[in-house]
């Protein structure tokens, strides 16, 4: 892996616009299981909800094996097979609205490789912003992780125990629908969250895999049901352990003693630590 060759990727900009509309809100919510009314004209969308819209568009023929796009466009050319959504960060400094018309301006800001335990390692660090028509909306950085492909009956990382005492928890239960929902709804086609032969045969991961990006909205979503009247103002997440179907999660959270952070994870049925996550309220 030449890693000076892939930094060269540093700085590369790209920019998209899209209208914010009610039907991917309105679907989420279904997939989610919430009552209520469709979100209307100007409501502001739920912190997170942003990842529903400048979905990447590529075409058919540009799709790779593992049904991202080919490597080589605005992401560098990482010849390392398995990639994973890590984690991100992420300030919130305005609603974006329903009816907005709004502008994502990403950049590559950093590019890294080490050797782990399970081999080499590839880190992409993505900036985003996020415009509307106030101005800036949402700052984000987004960290990408590849990683060697697994060798049949590997023996996996020991898990990390997941905190307790929580004050608010949701059991969620994980299914193929609920993955292949959310894959429709992020026009997500990698094959790890609703091919099983390619995610036993090629990854060779036990069962298809729940999308990082689902298990942080979820971490989020806690603190609205629980909050609804609180601003969200800062979030972060880090992938610990994947989670796999059919897997009952445990969506947790515990207040600060001041009431301004809230840390946030998902625990597998096992105890184990899938996510962890710290929200910071306005």
């Amino acid at each position: 892996m030449d890693v000076e060759h892939l930094k060269q990727w540093v700085g590369r900009t790209t920019e998209f616009q899209d209208e914010i509309t009610a039907f991917p809100v309105a679907a989420l919510s279904a997939t989610l299981d919430y009552e209520g009314p469709v979100a209307r004209r100007g409501e502001a969308i739920s912190p997170l909800w942003h990842w529903l819209y400048f979905l990447p568009l590529y075409r058919r023929s540009e799709t790779g094996a593992d049904g991202h796009a080919s490597r080589g466009g605005f992401l560098p050319p990482v010849p390392l097979p398995r990639r994973m959504w890590a984690g991100g960060r992420l300030t919130f400094h305005q609603p974006l609205r329903v009816g907005n018309l709004a502008t994502k301006v990403s950049t590559i800001l950093d590019v890294n490789a080490k050797s782990g335990r399970s081999g080499s390692l590839a880190f992409v660090t993505v900036g985003h912003k996020y415009y509307g028509p106030a101005g800036l909306a949402i700052t984000e950085e987004h960290d990408i992780v590849y990683r060697e492909a697994a060798l049949p009956g590997a023996p996996a990382a020991e898990p990390v125990a997941a905190p307790t005492g929580e004050d608010w928890v949701q059991i969620v239960e994980t299914d193929p629908v609920l993955l292949f929902r959310f894959s429709a709804l992020t026009f997500n086609g990698h094959r790890i969250h609703y091919d099983k032969p390619y995610v036993s045969d090629v990854e060779h991961y036990p069962d298809l895999i729940v999308h990082g990006p689902l298990q942080a909205m979820l971490l989020l979503e806690l603190v609205r049901l629980n909050l609804p009247e609180a601003t969200v103002a800062a979030f972060s997440f880090r992938g610990v352990r994947p989670t796999f179907v059919p897997q009952r999660i445990a969506v947790c959270g515990k207040r600060s003693a001041d009431g301004k952070t809230i840390e946030l994870w998902i625990r597998h049925e096992d105890g184990a630590l899938a996510m962890s996550a710290t929200a910071e309220l306005a």
